[in-house]
């Protein structure tokens, strides 16, 4: 690009006149200067994508026009007078010039993001002293509140200042749009002001502002969303817990109040003995394609997730109560023998005893339901996914976005929010969403404080609760030294949990034991391990392996190169300092972290946690510490506690399940058959505009029960 006289003295007004800007000294107007001239390199070739990616083509933009400025991305139309010429803003939020060919007035157009806990005035006021910064004799001439033609309300301030001598005058004129500040930022000499009021007041008038578009979405009508992306298939198929609840829906669903409800089935019996479920599909149900859902496609979906050569880490967790389950996972059978449709849009499911909490189980990503055609296109099948989902995913460009937008055939309520964008890797989080990039995010840390502040920008928007969520370290109880329970219980003893939680600045809550809060079943009053160093130097030597040396010890995580997190460093300190072991960490590839753990690729150590997908106690203790549970990574076996377990599985009392379930809790604690280290508390900050968020202590399809609203 060449640089000129004119645009090097534009980039000093800048300086000033935008927000936030170093301050810099208004220049003198410019006599005679070429305004800036267009870019003169090429623009960056179109990356192409496989042609299975969705590329639904998005609203055009608008196109610009003399005497006509448009800006769709911040939804800004402008006129001038068409005999003026433009110029291009050159920082950041700075967005167009406007001047007359003897250059004696100018005008900028810029942008920045305006905090929700302000008023016009307050913003405007602010905005405006800030683009006087570095000059002298300021004097303000008048300030009032005044509209534009189409009634938008605005804040005009005009003030004189000097510059080297020479007196200049300044019209700014700002407007509310949603969470920015458009301003208007006029000046000249006073008497060219004066000349060109009215030319000058007509350019301001004329400003309309509409809906900013994102990917050619108009901002009103999308949910802005971050995501990233994944190398792994199994990261997007509801078999493996993957492809999210946009796309995908299942029989019944958690709605924000926490209750099961229908979804693809809309009502469903269970037999007197509680072992038969009839499901009776919504007659309106329909894939994304138009096809209707039959009981054969759950079918489908089910096996499919069950065919050992999928190899699915979750279907038995939550599938393998279903008679014959699990021996079509185990190979020695073709087909599900407890599935039967008996009609289009009737399903006979079959258990295995009477378990209350069998229908919670099919909320749960692996019961989704997947069209066999889809599948059957290739292994790429998911970047085009035909789902039964509120959201229809109609564009994908790697590593840029994903694009979702209402199913308008959807069986259920329509949600109210036509799109959600999912911006992939496009920042840290809370820089998107205090520019207004993103209307939520999780927040810990230090920021806590400045979203509680009275007087911060945040102030309002942070929802917080304890999550149904559990950390913890895995032991392999059949890897030396923790086949011995001294050692298990030495190392749990040997971690100052509360100093942990510390270290997490409030975010956790130290755990006891296995249950979190919220649960039923969790009990405050529990015995857990407690941090005694002594104790555990004293279990540790009376070990068998106390008079010699242990073997190494591998502490396995998720993550990228020699990369370990502050608590783990921690815990490495504690147990150097307490017990005189030195640990070595190896890190997963987060990707794959699951396939390696389940295959039993990991150290003695891991770092795991579970989050409740169903509020029943046993999706904890029969889920992670059965013998024969999926999710038993450990390898752990107590033949008492399996008795106990399969006892409160049927147990159709509720008191004496959870009784059942506390006593096998406290097994679980008094055998270390892990070390729980604390309960994740769970921050959000929600912009304004959102409305009907829920922060649930499970997660559930939120996005369908969310609308946007006008902010004033």
């Amino acid at each position: 690009m060449r640089t000129t006289l004119f645009m090097l003295l534009m980039l000093a007004l800048v300086a000033c006149a935008t927000p936030n800007a170093t301050p810099t000294a208004v220049p003198q107007i410019p006599i005679s200067a070429t305004p800036n001239a267009k870019p003169t390199t090429k623009p960056a070739p179109t990356k192409t994508y496989p042609p299975t990616f969705p590329t639904a083509t998005l609203r055009p933009e608008s196109k610009a026009s003399a005497g006509r400025y448009t800006n769709p991305e911040n939804g800004i139309i402008l006129n001038y007078p068409s005999n003026w010429e433009t110029a291009n803003g050159e920082r950041d939020g700075d967005l167009a010039w406007f001047y007359p060919t003897e250059r004696e007035v100018f005008t900028l157009l810029y942008v920045n993001t305006n905090p929700t806990n302000q008023s016009l005035e307050e913003s405007a006021r602010a905005a405006h002293a800030n683009g006087l910064n570095g000059l002298n004799d300021i004097q303000l001439i008048s300030e009032k509140s005044d509209h534009l033609n189409d009634g938008k309300a605005t804040w005009v301030s005009e003030y004189q200042a000097n510059r080297a001598g020479e007196t200049l005058q300044f019209v700014m004129t700002s407007a509310l749009h949603g969470r920015q500040l458009i301003t208007i930022f006029q000046y000249g000499v006073p008497e060219a002001i004066d000349q060109r009021r009215t030319e000058l007041t007509q350019l301001v008038q004329s400003l309309k502002l509409s809906s900013p578009l994102r990917y050619g979405i108009p901002e009103d009508q999308a949910l802005l969303d971050l995501g990233g992306e994944s190398d792994n298939p199994r990261s997007y198929d509801p078999a493996h817990a993957g492809g999210g609840r946009l796309i995908y829906s299942g029989l019944v669903s958690f709605t924000p109040a926490m209750q099961l409800a229908p979804d693809l089935a809309e009502s469903w019996d269970v037999s007197a003995d509680g072992t038969v479920y009839t499901f009776h599909l919504h007659p309106n149900a329909r894939f994304h394609n138009g096809r209707p859902v039959t009981a054969d496609d759950v079918i489908y979906s089910w096996d499919r997730a069950a065919d050992p050569q999928t190899d699915s880490n979750s279907v038995l967790t939550y599938l393998g109560d279903i008679v014959g389950l699990a021996e079509r996972h185990a190979g020695t059978a073709t087909n599900i023998s407890g599935l039967r449709a008996i009609d289009q849009h009737t399903l006979e499911v079959r258990i295995d005893a009477a378990k209350p909490y069998f229908v919670m189980k099919l909320t749960y990503l692996t019961a989704f339901v997947v069209d066999h055609a889809n599948i059957a296109t290739g292994p790429e099948w998911y970047r085009t996914p035909n789902g039964t989902g509120p959201y229809q995913l109609i564009r994908w460009d790697a590593g840029k976005v994903r694009i979702y937008q209402r199913f308008q055939a959807f069986y259920g309520d329509l949600p109210k929010i036509p799109y959600v964008i999912e911006q992939l890797y496009a920042g840290a989080a809370l820089r998107l969403y205090e520019t207004g990039d993103l209307d939520w995010t999780g927040i810990g840390g230090f920021a806590l404080d400045r979203a509680r502040d009275p007087k911060g920008p945040w102030y309002g928007q942070l929802r917080e609760a304890t999550s149904m969520c559990t950390n913890y370290i895995g032991l392999d109880s059949h890897q030396p030294p923790f086949d011995d329970l001294k050692v298990r219980q030495a190392f749990s003893q040997a971690i100052d949990r509360s100093r942990l939680a510390e270290l997490a600045q409030g975010n956790v809550i130290p755990a006891q034991g296995l249950y979190p809060p919220a649960l039923p079943g969790y009990r405050a009053d529990l015995r857990g391990q407690q941090f005694d160093p002594q104790t555990a130097r004293k279990l540790l030597a009376e070990s068998r392996y106390g008079g010699q040396a242990l073997p190494p010890i591998i502490f396995t995580s998720s993550g990228y190169g020699s990369d370990i997190s502050g608590n783990q460093a921690a815990l490495a300190q504690m147990w150097q300092q307490h017990l005189g072991v030195t640990i070595r960490f190896e890190n997963l590839e987060p990707s794959r972290w699951e396939e390696s753990m389940h295959a039993g690729r990991h150290g003695q150590l891991f770092s795991y946690g579970w989050c409740a997908d169903y509020p029943d106690p046993e999706n904890f203790a029969d889920a992670l510490f059965h013998s024969g549970a999926q999710q038993n990574l450990g390898g752990y076996s107590n033949a008492a506690l399996d008795t106990l377990l399969e006892r409160a599985r049927i147990e159709p009392n509720i008191t004496q399940r959870l009784v059942l379930y506390q006593q096998a809790e406290q097994m679980i604690v008094d055998d270390t058959a892990a070390i729980f280290l604390d309960h994740t508390r769970n921050f959000v900050l929600i912009q304004p505009r959102i409305a009907g968020y829920v922060l649930t202590p499970i997660g559930v399809p939120i996005e369908r029960y969310l609308s946007i609203q006008q902010v004033p």
